[in-house]
């Protein structure tokens, strides 16, 4: 049997992930998670951290951004499925970039957001296979997707 490869984006102000990554296992889904660096500060500081400090902070910006490109990049084109959360307090802009780079690579693509944001992410939304509201309807697809199994229903044969 296979083992997809599951690419988490988004928010990194709660534990949205464990959370799917527990549903999976419960469901016995064949699954494999990367993500992001999740550790904000870390993300932040990569690229000075590693590369030398830089006075004005543009280019300590930049350092950082070009640094976690060649982890998420990397990552988004070997998954199989992309699921992107945009969280209620912040403006998640590279999680847009990542599910506009996962949309032009033609990866499957599972946003999660509140109605609230349903305007700002039309254009995201366009682009995904589907569009939730819980870390549950996200374990329902991706067991529907993997298995063939659709909660409440069994098989008659």
């Amino acid at each position: 049997m296979k083992t997809w490869k599951i690419y988490l984006s988004g928010e990194i102000h709660n534990d949205w992930r464990g959370d799917i990554e527990a549903g999976c296992k419960s469901a016995g889904l064949p699954v494999t998670f990367d993500a992001p660096v999740t550790h904000h500060e870390a993300s932040d500081d990569c690229g000075v951290a590693i590369l030398g400090e830089e006075p004005n902070k543009f280019w300590h910006d930049h350092k950082g951004a070009q640094v976690n490109a060649i982890r998420t990049r990397t990552l988004i084109k070997e998954a199989d499925i992309v699921v992107v959360r945009f969280g209620e307090k912040y403006k998640q802009w590279n999680a847009a970039f990542e599910a506009g780079f996962a949309s032009a690579l033609g990866k499957p693509l599972i946003i999660q957001h509140q109605d609230e944001h349903a305007h700002a992410l039309k254009e995201v939304d366009a682009a995904a296979l589907a569009v939730t509201k819980t870390v549950e309807q996200i374990v329902d697809i991706l067991r529907y997707v993997i298995k063939g199994e659709l909660k409440g229903y069994t098989d008659k044969a």
